[in-house]
């Protein structure tokens, strides 16, 4: 079939499923084109709770996300389009991990970016995403230490945000680790009237040089309302659909044809159809894991609702 064919198919299967299609802004535009809510991280986690009349969730995103989706939609059939859409940096640390570190810090909350398994959340006293990790690690208060995991990146800007140091693991992105500070200066050099803005997983030379360190949410919140006409947007490549769409008078120039997540693209038409129809891969969460993966995840999601 081709895309209009395999679209018409997804509507029609997405009726009959009584399904509800989440895209993240990294996946490919015909991919957000079709699904009825695209965001980040962050925005799919408040999505993912506050679905109430779908019987079926397709995921469109990578592993840990729908795992995300699952833990908050008990009895909902949770289906990924690609299984093996992974992410590198939740593999980055293991529940047994997260287990050691704890025992070598004693009573030391840990803050868990969402960008982790669900083992690895129900591990956590609380969950974070690029968005929200300043108010969440501030909500924890003037404790003697912090435990901050996966991204190592995003717990130093944490870190320059509160202005205190947390203990970091040693996770990163590996799409959002190949920027570097020269890339950034040339690009400014060969776009001297565009602002700089950047994803708060890149390196802290790379965040140095930027005028604005967001999430993917949050660069699109930017768009909507800058009066700025020019952007040079360092993250992954997919997020440029999403930015086009919303902001069709502003330049976004991409830093680097590289920062393209290649577990991001796996998803695609075909395989939501074949999906739709097979109602597989389904993602469940034993409920052993699912119970702390909740509480840690709901504790982020009150703190957000909190103002």
């Amino acid at each position: 079939m081709n895309n209009a064919e395999l679209v018409a198919t997804i509507q029609r299967l997405r009726r009959e499923r009584r399904a509800v299609i989440l895209a993240h802004t990294y996946q490919t535009g015909d991919i957000q084109d079709v699904a009825d809510f695209v965001g980040d991280s962050y925005g799919l986690s408040k999505k993912a709770a506050e679905v109430r009349d779908a019987e079926v969730i397709v995921f469109c995103g990578v592993q840990f996300m729908a795992e995300t989706a699952a833990v908050l939609n008990p009895g909902r059939a949770v289906i990924m389009p690609d299984p093996e859409a992974g992410c590198p940096m939740a593999d980055m640390i293991t529940a047994d991990q997260l287990r050691a570190f704890k025992a070598e810090h004693p009573g030391a909350p840990v803050v868990c970016y969402v960008n982790s398994t669900a083992e690895v959340k129900a591990e956590s006293t609380v969950c974070c995403t690029s968005s929200n990790a300043v108010k969440v690690v501030r909500s924890l208060g003037d404790v003697p230490e912090i435990l901050f995991v996966p991204d190592m990146y995003l717990g130093m800007f944490v870190e320059k945000q509160i202005g205190r140091k947390m203990v970091l693991w040693k996770g990163f992105c590996p799409t959002h680790a190949m920027i570097r500070a020269e890339t950034v200066q040339r690009l400014r050099q060969e776009n001297p009237d565009a602002k700089v803005m950047v994803h708060p997983e890149t390196r802290p030379e790379v965040q140095e040089l930027a005028d604005f360190v967001l999430s993917t949410g949050q660069m699109i919140e930017l768009a909507k309302k800058t009066d700025i006409r020019k952007f040079v947007v360092g993250t992954e490549d997919g997020i440029l659909h999403a930015l086009r769409l919303t902001a069709p008078a502003i330049e976004f120039v991409h830093l680097s044809p590289f920062l393209r997540c290649p577990n991001m693209k796996k998803t695609t038409l075909a395989k939501i159809a074949r999906s739709l129809e097979t109602l597989e891969t389904r993602i469940t969460v034993p409920e052993a894991v699912a119970g702390g993966a909740r509480r840690s995840i709901q504790a982020m999601l009150d703190i957000a609702a909190g103002g």
